[in-house]
């Protein structure tokens, strides 16, 4: 059974910077490419990052790119989401995910349903 666990999450001004955190069970660190989604109310998920944990490729969508940075630490089964200069439209609840076809979703948005798993969420809120 996939385990995620997310962390980090908080409330910022708008330019600000937030690190968000998901640890996994070992098998899913592994096997699985791990990556964080966001939605914000009313609105569709949106694939932001991945990241496959066994060749160190990442993925990210146009809407972060340059400003979100997806880093792994192998030791801890972590994967990290360091977010600056954050946007009021950032706001959102974020999830870790874990799957093998997640740099397929990097960037889109709407349903996903091939993740493996999902964490529970944790709320960015950025304020201007």
């Amino acid at each position: 059974q996939v385990q995620l666990v997310e962390s980090g999450g908080g409330s910022v001004q708008a330019g600000g910077s937030l690190r968000l955190s998901c640890t996994s069970d070992s098998d899913t660190y592994r096997s699985n490419l791990l990556g964080w989604f966001r939605q914000a109310p009313g609105k569709e998920r949106e694939g932001v990052a991945a990241v496959h944990t066994g060749a160190v490729v990442t993925y990210y969508a146009d809407s972060v790119k340059g400003r979100f940075t997806i880093s792994q630490d192998n030791a801890k089964n972590a994967v990290y989401l360091q977010m600056n200069s954050l946007k009021v439209e950032d706001t959102a609840m974020y999830y870790c995910a874990a799957g093998q076809t997640l740099a397929t979703m990097v960037g889109a948005r709407g349903y996903f349903s091939g993740p493996e798993g999902w964490g529970q969420g944790t709320q960015v809120t950025v304020s201007s």
